[in-house]
């Protein structure tokens, strides 16, 4: 393939790529977006293969590289459930930041590159010390995602004292060691800056993620997707790959923006996310320090069979869902609840908090794969305005998303984080395990309230339960 076919080849992926994000920016059209990345990455991988830059030689070990990764791939697809998808997510974009760094390294000791000028070697070294530095921060970080994701690591945050001093070292001293690997002439002597640099952005990425509690997880997840997406441009200029830094570039605004639409969803700015955040994984201390709207009274069980009759009974009904839905795997028994209640003429809509689950985009997911219709499932701000409307809302596995005391506890940790208004439906019944608290480890006043009640026990064992009484 000639290096003018290439170039043609590169543009065709990258429209494809663009189409692609726009494609999944709908669940409709969602299936049409993978499609369209799909396609764009097999041109680019053939452009790749079949262009001027890789020798016959190379073609065997690219061949075998793609069969070893892609049989990883088919094995993850075909074995991790939708549970698990947050941690893979992370666990890919550590993948990301680990190539960067490997590629990095690579260019560096590559001898067989020359430069007309030593401009042109001092911009392909800053190049490889920053490509390196954010891959090795995307790499360590996202390692810290997955193990708190998957519960290796507990998702307390770990806040050392001084953390931003020193951060603000790790900073002053990444600094200082650039300036000395941009002035060494020796590979060898250069080679000292460089894996010193990598260590501390290493131990960056640790730190800075550690330091996010639990509740901040599914910002964490989209701050890193943009990550990865600047390391994977940082590799496209290493290898002087305009699609690389393209894609890159694509993946690491959208990220970004993402990450931005996280926080505003949760009432939080992006440097205090990255500071530490709340989520301590314990409940908040009683007294003085909870602040003044300490939840009074006793919660109300109910039980499966009068949960369908009040469900029966009902004219307009909201479910909302969170990541006990998920863990318990029930979304295929609300699917058909929402079927039967339907055919009932019940009106049923699912609400959907920006940030409920531990990904962005989680219990859309999950919905989709149990063939909710996509026509139901209504965003917080879409669905927030009826709820004085409805006659029972189903909270299902979810608590810091339906807490009034975002709303009405200034001094709560989750203060003005915009909430599903579930409380001001005629009833609401939340479905947890337990009266344990979130993530962001806050008493939720809801499950006090007198139109509240509490349905207990396994999210898919009472919804089997609710679903056996429906048929009845």
């Amino acid at each position: 393939m000639t290096s003018s076919l290439a170039t043609v080849s590169y543009i065709g992926a990258t429209i494809l790529f663009i189409l692609s994000l726009g494609g999944l920016a709908n669940p409709e059209t969602a299936r049409r977006g993978n499609l369209f990345g799909i396609i764009g990455m097999a041109i680019a991988v053939c452009a790749t293969i079949l262009g001027p830059r890789v020798t016959p030689a190379g073609i065997p070990w690219i061949i075998g590289a793609l069969a070893v990764g892609g049989g990883i791939g088919l094995f993850a697809a075909k074995k991790v459930q939708m549970t698990q998808m947050p941690e893979l997510v992370a666990l890919m974009h550590s993948l990301v930041g680990l190539a960067a760094c490997l590629v990095g390294f690579a260019s560096y000791v590559d001898t067989s590159t020359v430069f007309p000028t030593p401009a042109e070697k001092a911009i392909h070294e800053v190049e490889i010390y920053v490509g390196i530095l954010i891959g090795a921060i995307t790499f360590a970080g996202s390692l810290i995602a997955f193990g708190k994701l998957s519960g290796k690591i507990g998702g307390k945050p770990l806040l050392l004292p001084g953390r931003h001093l020193l951060n603000l070292a790790g900073l002053l001293a990444v600094i200082w060691f650039g300036s000395e690997f941009l002035h060494v002439h020796d590979i060898q002597a250069g080679m000292t800056p460089l894996v010193i640099m990598t260590a501390i952005a290493l131990l960056f990425g640790v730190h800075m993620v550690m330091a996010i509690g639990g509740a901040d997880m599914p910002v964490v997840v989209s701050m890193l997707n943009s990550y990865s997406g600047w390391a994977a441009a940082a590799t496209g200029f290493m290898l002087g790959n305009d699609l690389l830094i393209v894609v890159g570039a694509l993946v690491g605004s959208s990220g970004a923006i993402l990450s931005y639409i996280m926080c505003r969803a949760m009432n939080r700015n992006f440097v205090s996310v990255i500071a530490g955040g709340f989520g301590g994984g314990a409940p908040a201390a009683k007294g003085a320090a909870a602040g003044a709207a300490e939840p009074a009274g006793e919660v109300t069980p109910i039980s499966a069979v009068e949960t369908a009759e009040l469900l029966r009974e009902a004219k307009s009904v909201v479910i909302v869902p969170g990541y006990g839905m998920a863990v318990a795997q029930a979304q295929h028994v609300v699917c058909e609840i929402t079927k039967i209640l339907r055919d009932k003429g019940v009106k049923v809509r699912f609400g959907i908090h920006p940030v409920a689950g531990r990904m962005p985009g989680h219990m859309n997911v999950l919905l989709a794969e149990a063939r909710v219709p996509y026509d139901i499932v209504f965003e917080m701000d879409e669905v927030n305005a009826d709820f004085p409307d409805t006659d029972v809302t189903m909270v299902i596995g979810a608590n810091d998303i339906v807490n009034p005391a975002a709303q009405d506890d200034p001094s709560c940790p989750i203060a003005g984080m915009p909430v599903l208004e579930v409380w001001k439906a005629k009833t609401s019944i939340v479905m947890k395990r337990s009266m344990a608290s979130g993530y962001a480890g806050v008493d939720n006043p809801l499950f006090y309230k007198e139109n509240n009640r509490m349905l207990f026990g396994d999210a898919k064992k009472m919804l089997d339960e609710v679903l056996g009484a429906l048929n009845a």
